[in-house]
């Protein structure tokens, strides 16, 4: 197993050269990093990089995006870069554009006198809240390593390792990564394979036990948190999916927690291959937030579309499978939490219902398709395009296109096959042959393979279109029926949407509205309303509210938190929700009961 023991920092620095140079050989292509917390009340990371075999002249970039769709040009963050030679030969730094640096000898090493290692040194700041940023500050340290490191583009796929020095009095590191020669230091085959294995520094707690084969580590950095609670929960999701999953596909895995209402714990989830970063106001947020971001170890992860490989640090990647990817994902998170008895039943049928009625809430349902969602996820950090009547989210319609594609699976073949089947079929020719699948064509591909029919109208009409989705038709197959109701309901004043990591984002705000007149703000991430966890606003929990109720929201905004309260005030609302059918027959008793424990006849 990769077993990493986290080193105790002695409030020393390591010495950066005498470590780079020693490690440097006899594995002499190995680049070498270091990344000082010695100032955390600074917030910056200085970050020493070791190139060996460097020539007389190479080029180093950060990467422009990094755990988001979006293009954040994390070089703005960047100060002081420096470069010297090993041999203590000049060298010349020239910027080339907004992240990339050229560096080489002056004189184009006259003489001969290449040096057979070039030292970078710079610092970066970060003091950014929650797993898709990074932060350095009294309390604790997160790197999201991307944000923080430079690379040598032609030479991602050589081994790299990292130190971290100046860790404070007290505080322990933790990576899923190898360890390397020191203490507090990791190894990788690879920049990639680095910059996906966050690193966790500070006076965390940790938990560890074995499902399904694999060994489990949970780092909690966090407050008023049950242990009994989180492991359990963790044990019941992590066993049901490799299950599902025939397997798991490592053999260590890390659960990284921030956990409690303070700033470190930010909110929402980032998957990697064998670990994932989650905070949340709470233990039970972030089982919820768990259930999704495990099942990525498998979709997205290593079920993996073509257009996402390789990873091209510089520049947006464009996808029109992201509804399957991250959407589909959902559906499996609600899935595991009800087949594994977290969620009743009921609260299923209630999550449905709520995700039909945030798809109809949003108007550009009208005119913008699953796979457009996908394609324009890089728009997301404009406060415009979070309008409903601009956008629809990928997460919200790739649930129910998922739901809707298990039903239509067993509907064609007696309850013999499902969207569980899909998955595997995926994971079996494509995840475990290192290959990558052609986007909702490939997807559509292998469903037919298993549903041993045609599929393309609900391609063409519900992925790659626009035409409203027949809940009821496909819902019937399970002896289950789409319920509408027209009332009168509290005006909330702002449209809820889903965020990178699941997490409930206002999208966008009334104009005229309570809310508007209180303060929220598009962006605010909804922690609390009336005093209940937001999470992933599962089971209609915004749906309840009447006219003439206050309305307490606690919030998170650019890393602080606030309450915001107001008075809702009264509109007209379409009400979905989903009910079991009376009088149903033998075989929609079977479909639906496969649905419900994930089993077919």
């Amino acid at each position: 197993m990769n077993k990493i023991f986290g080193g105790v920092g002695r409030g020393l620095a390591v010495c950066a050269l005498a470590f780079l140079f020693a490690a440097a050989r006899p594995a002499a292509a190995t680049i070498h990093y270091e990344i000082s917390l010695a100032h955390p009340d600074q917030h910056r990371f200085t970050v020493t990089m070791a190139i060996p075999n460097s020539g007389p002249q190479t080029t180093v970039a950060l990467p422009a995006w990094n755990a988001l769709y979006q293009v954040r040009d994390f070089a703005y963050r960047v100060r002081d870069v420096q470069v010297t030679a090993e041999n203590k030969t000049p060298v010349a730094v020239r910027k080339l554009d907004k992240q990339t640096w050229q560096i080489g000898l002056l004189g184009a090493g006259a003489g001969g006198n290449v040096p057979d290692t070039m030292i970078v040194r710079y610092t970066i700041e970060w003091n950014e809240p929650g797993p898709f940023d990074s932060q350095l500050n009294d309390h604790h340290a997160f790197i999201n390593f991307a944000e923080v490191l430079m690379y040598v583009p032609s030479r991602r796929a050589e081994d790299v390792d990292v130190t971290i020095a100046s860790v404070p009095e007290g505080w322990k590191t933790i990576a899923e990564l190898p360890a390397a020669q020191t203490p507090d230091s990791y190894s990788a085959a690879s920049y990639d394979k680095l910059v996906d294995a966050p690193l966790e520094a500070g006076r965390f707690e940790e938990v560890e036990f074995e499902s399904g084969g694999a060994h489990f580590r949970v780092v909690v950095d966090g407050k008023d948190w049950n242990k009994s609670h989180l492991e359990g929960s963790l044990r019941r999701i992590t066993e049901y999916e490799i299950q599902l999953m025939s397997g798991a596909p490592f053999r260590e895995y890390t659960f990284f927690f921030h956990i409690g209402s303070f700033p470190e714990a930010g909110g929402g989830g980032m998957e990697h291959a064998n670990c994932t970063a989650i905070g949340g106001g709470t233990v039970d947020s972030v089982v919820q937030t768990s259930a999704h971001e495990f099942f990525h170890a498998w979709n997205v992860k290593r079920i993996r579309p073509q257009s996402l490989e390789p990873v091209d640090y510089t520049k947006e990647q464009f996808s029109r499978a992201l509804w399957f990817a991250e959407g589909v994902t959902s559906t499996y998170s609600a899935y595991a939490l009800e087949r594994t008895g977290l969620w009743s039943k009921e609260q299923l049928y209630a999550d449905l219902g709520a995700q039909i009625q945030m798809l109809a809430s949003r108007p550009a349902h009208l005119w913008q398709s699953a796979e457009e969602s996908s394609l324009d996820t890089w728009f997301d950090k404009y406060d415009l395009y979070g309008a409903a009547d601009r956008s629809i989210s990928y997460y919200n319609k790739g649930q129910l296109l998922g739901v809707m594609l298990d039903l239509a699976i067993r509907d064609a073949t007696d309850n013999h096959k499902s969207l569980d089947d899909v998955l595997r079929r995926l994971n079996d020719e494509y995840a475990k042959q290192g290959k990558f699948y052609n986007e909702s064509e490939g997807i559509r591909a292998v469903v037919e393979e298993v549903a041993g029919k045609s599929f393309e109208n609900f391609f063409q009409r519900y992925v790659g279109g626009i035409e409203e989705i027949p809940y009821g038709n496909f819902l019937t197959a399970a002896g289950l029926t789409l319920k509408t109701e027209d009332v009168n309901r509290g005006e909330l004043g702002f449209i809820p949407g889903g965020g990178p990591g699941g997490e409930i984002i206002v999208t966008s705000v009334n104009a005229g509205s309570a809310a508007e007149a209180a303060g929220i703000e598009t962006g605010d991430t909804i922690l609390q309303i009336n005093g209940r966890e937001a999470g992933h606003a599962r089971g209609g929990l915004f749906g309840n509210l009447a006219p003439g109720e206050t309305v307490a929201l606690h919030i998170s905004r650019a890393g602080r938190e606030m309450d915001i309260s107001y008075v809702a005030g009264t509109r007209e609302e379409r009400r979905y929700s989903i009910a079991e059918s009376p009088g149903i027959s033998e075989r929609q008793r079977r479909i639906r009961q496969g649905l419900l424990r994930g089993t077919t006849d």
